[in-house]
């Protein structure tokens, strides 16, 4: 008996098989047929299949609606009992189905020629009622090539499934470069993603505003900015003269004064006595992961960034460590 690292390899060499075939014997015409019927639609693609093709099919439906083509998936179960109403004439009705001749798919072909819809079938049988009805339908067929499956009684379906998916991603791919989709596009559709946080989060989403922001005037004393470091605990205040930021002070910047000056009276120094001039800013509306990136890049490497408006005046201030807390990295 063989051992269970030797198994393993024995599946992954079948399967990578059957998706390098299926690869090099792809039909340009029908797959370039298949993006032109999605990308002239004027509905939506509709996935279906039954069992492990079923499965492999909700997930085509979901990776074609996250790179920009509005998709579902449709149980056929379902769409024998009503739901096939969710099909329109303008929509494209990808099928899956390694025989092409699935007792619940075959139901439904009367009802999908009514309607008129174009079917785009991913079967391993040419000849089969499911590639036939595509081709009735004025779809095309895309033929996956699987000599074997993984299961050593070729039964379970494997090889067929996973080249059905590498197939399936493929024309996702190539509908999303088709439709020039960029990542900011990738990112409005996954707002609660890493990506869709670093491409839509802004500074301002943030940031502490209004009376949330340490700030002293230029005359302020050293208690002043103290009291106002100790109470806004962001480890620096701004330095204002009105609404502009001239400057800023660290808890840095306190320390390396009062090292220097063990003996000055406190009371006699004034905030733009020991501000940092010209402090790094960033624009309002920057994203946070520009402002994390001018943060780590910067010599010496700072925690707060002020935040501005273009005519220099104070609108903010942002902490590293809320960018990082917001899952931005």
């Amino acid at each position: 008996m063989s051992s269970y690292i030797d198994r393993a390899r024995k599946t992954f060499e079948i399967e990578e098989r059957s998706i390098r075939a299926t690869g090099a014997k792809l039909d340009s015409i029908a797959f370039e047929r298949a993006c032109q019927l999605i990308l002239q639609s004027a509905g939506r693609v509709i996935v279906t299949g039954v069992g492990k093709s079923g499965h492999i099919a909700n997930k085509i439906a979901s990776t074609l609606a996250s790179t920009g083509t509005p998709a579902f998936f449709l149980h056929p179960g379902e769409a024998a009992h009503g739901d096939v109403g969710m099909v329109q004439s303008e929509d494209v009705l990808i099928v899956l189905s390694k025989s092409g001749v699935s007792d619940e798919l075959l139901a439904l072909y009367p009802s999908l020629r009514r309607i008129g819809v174009p079917i785009i079938a991913i079967t391993c049988a040419p000849e089969s009622k499911l590639a036939l009805t595509a081709v009735e339908s004025d779809g095309a067929v895309l033929l996956v090539h699987c000599e074997e499956e993984a299961c050593p009684h070729d039964l379970a379906p494997t090889a067929s499934t996973t080249a059905m998916l590498v197939l399936g991603d493929a024309l996702a791919i190539a509908l999303l470069e088709a439709r020039e989709f960029s990542s900011a596009d990738f990112a409005r559709l996954h707002p609660a993603g890493a990506l869709g946080r670093k491409l839509t989060f802004s500074v301002n989403d943030l940031m502490a505003s209004g009376e949330s922001v340490p700030r002293v005037e230029e005359a302020a004393t050293m208690n002043q900015v103290m009291m106002e470091m100790s109470r806004k605990r962001f480890g620096a205040t701004a330095v204002t003269n009105g609404e502009h930021v001239i400057g800023i002070i660290t808890d840095g910047d306190l320390r390396r004064f009062f090292e220097s000056h063990a003996t000055i009276d406190t009371h006699a120094v004034r905030a733009k006595d020991i501000m940092t001039c010209a402090p790094r800013t960033i624009l309002s509306g920057t994203l946070a992961i520009n402002a994390l990136h001018a943060m780590e890049d910067s010599a010496p490497k700072v925690m707060q960034l002020l935040v501005v408006r273009e005519d220099g005046t104070l609108e903010g201030i942002i902490h590293m460590h809320d960018i990082v807390k917001a899952g931005i990295s």
